[in-house]
């Protein structure tokens, strides 16, 4: 499917992806027409189908919108094919099954004609009609995964999974948006903010849908897929920071259980056992530090994350030399703890040990080694992810 350029006569395309939607389409199509005759705005309204068996392509052939058949299943493929096809400098995007208001877009327009690359639409300040969100979306989902992406991308917005939203033509085109399902809603906002677009919100109202049937989204499966896109794009919360805390737990255990056991309470005691769980946690801290480092690097590499001048100074620090020889010192390091531990074997003629004392320091020695050994692979791998930019 080409790409249409985008005409200088028409200013605004109101697009709605569709599957079946025959109950709804129309009053959609109705509504938005009549806001184009009414705000005087050169506009279409766009419907790209997603492949309806229900005569919805006629139904809005008949209220005066454009059809464009879009062959990939999916929301975002819908999407993806709406935007590619519309003539429009601007964009507004809604669902075609009543629940969102075609005939209220002035804010939309409003925020794009100020110069808002993405206007997303907030249906939590505008207001949620009885019904229309389920229970588990409403108080679990959106506002977990909206606060997941504030965190993870330190965008002010407060509702990123909302329908409605409008858009710069050629800004989201020039995002090339990948996904093809629910998350495509998150994967635009993500790719918008790294790209350093524009982001605003206005009020949007949302009311129960018109459908006599289920929803196309599904909870679990969409909501699924909206965080692990989130986690994806964000290396550093899905490996560095969780190997952050994960060394720094296991290093404190670690620390403190060295000595002997602690008595926590009169029945609580804490061995080495735990010592043993303190050493696997650091290990596993290690490696998700060395993943979340790697992951970011070769993000930015491939460009759909942006580079980041603090990462490129601890990698210019941290030469494959360099961490080689750190990795040298800490086996080395290991290497003592294992041979003073074989050494109060030996003392013992290869009998019975103190089993506490020899055993914390064969699992100090045996960590320190495994984590030299880590940071060794992790040194040649990064050194394999920047080989394009050598040649």
């Amino acid at each position: 499917m080409g790409t249409q350029p985008v005409a200088e006569t028409l200013e605004l395309t109101i697009l709605m992806p569709c599957l079946n939607e025959a109950e709804t389409l129309g009053v959609c199509v109705d509504k938005a027409m009549a806001y184009l005759a009414r705000s005087g705005i050169a506009g279409e309204v766009l419907i790209a189908d997603n492949g309806s068996t229900d005569g919805s392509q006629a139904i809005a052939t008949a209220g005066g919108a454009r059809v464009v058949a879009v062959p990939e299943r999916g929301y975002g493929s819908a999407l993806k094919g709406g935007i590619a096809a519309a003539r429009g400098r601007f964009i507004i995007m809604g669902d075609a099954d009543d629940s969102y208001d075609f005939s209220k877009l002035d804010l939309f327009v409003q925020q794009l004609r100020a110069g808002s690359d993405i206007v997303m639409g907030n249906r939590f300040q505008g207001g949620i009609g009885p019904g229309a969100m389920p229970f588990l979306h409403r108080y679990l989902g959106n506002p977990v995964l909206s606060f997941l992406g504030r965190l993870f991308f330190r965008i002010q917005v407060g509702d990123f999974h909302c329908g409605m939203r409008g858009f710069n033509t050629a800004a989201v085109r020039g995002l090339r948006l990948e996904t093809s399902g629910m998350e495509f809603a998150s994967e635009m906002v993500v790719r918008a903010s790294i790209a350093g677009l524009s982001i605003a919100e206005v009020p949007t109202t949302l009311k129960k849908d018109g459908r006599s049937r289920p929803p196309h989204l599904k909870t679990w499966r969409d909501g699924w897929r909206h965080l692990r896109f989130l986690l994806v794009y964000s290396p550093r919360w899905l490996f560095f920071y969780p190997g952050v805390a994960l060394v720094i737990l296991g290093s404190l255990g670690l620390a403190v259980l060295y000595p002997g056991p602690l008595a926590v309470t009169k029945t609580l005691r804490l061995d080495i056992h735990t010592f043993l769980v303190a050493a696997m946690t650091v290990l596993v801290g290690v490696q998700a530090m060395s993943f979340g480092l790697v992951a970011r690097r070769y993000g930015a590499l491939l460009g759909f994350l942006p580079a980041s001048e603090s990462l490129e100074r601890v990698l210019h620090a941290f030469s494959l030399e360099r961490v080689l020889r750190a990795a040298l010192v800490l086996g080395i390091l290991g290497l003592g703890f294992q041979a003073w531990a074989f050494s109060s074997w030996a003392a013992t003629g290869f009998g019975d040990l103190a089993f506490g004392t020899t055993m914390r320091a064969l699992i100090l020695g045996l960590t320190a080694l495994v984590a030299a050994i880590q940071l060794a692979l992790t040194a040649f791998l990064a050194s394999v992810v920047e080989m394009p930019l050598r040649r």
